[in-house]
């Protein structure tokens, strides 16, 4: 597997990993990096001094319950439904593309495109607040209509990698699905 680091829209590392498993198959993998201790220990002191503080003036032990319960419970269903460790694109030629996302709890997220939907993929442009992103699109086909598209399927949405990233990643989408009759 070979790996290259890039970075994301906020200028943070992240690694693409390559690993072609034949000519109609290949495997992208974006990993962004793990959760850093020292912020999860920042905020955590924030809120518990925040608590301490008012505790002092009210002399009301549940305020410090509640906030070391409320910082629990917020790592909690940060780890499990926001922060993503890695996403994973597998597109094999005949059978159509497999979507991934790994959650730093350990669950897993996977959806499947038939290739007979897939009309095709690629680089979308977005205007966000005053930048320019661009984003991986699975364009899918109308079945009543071959030459409309009836959604767009984004990916690499957590991770959101720059452009050359997705350049990388497309032209051996395309290479894959020009292959395919």
């Amino acid at each position: 597997m070979e790996e290259e680091t890039f970075s994301d829209i906020r200028g943070q590392p992240i690694t693409l990993g390559c690993q072609r498993h034949s000519s109609f198959c290949t495997e992208f993998t974006v990993s962004s990096p793990k959760v850093s201790i020292g912020k999860v220990l920042t905020s955590t002191c924030s809120v518990w001094l925040l608590a301490y503080l008012l505790f002092f003036f009210t002399q009301n032990t549940a305020v410090l319950s509640s906030a070391i319960l409320v910082t629990l419970v917020g790592m909690v269903l940060y780890i499990h439904f926001v922060k993503v460790d890695h996403e994973s694109l597998l597109v094999i030629g005949s059978l159509g593309i497999q979507v991934s996302s790994s959650y730093a709890s350990g669950r897993e997220i996977t959806s499947f495109i038939e290739m007979g939907r897939i009309k095709d993929i690629v680089i979308n442009e977005a205007v966000y607040m005053h930048q320019v992103i661009y984003h991986l699109c699975v364009l899918l086909r109308e079945p009543a209509e071959p030459d409309a598209v009836a959604g767009v399927v984004p990916l690499f949405q957590s991770s959101k990698p720059r452009l050359g990233c997705l350049v990388k990643v497309y032209r051996s989408c395309q290479e894959i699905l020009s292959k395919v009759p």
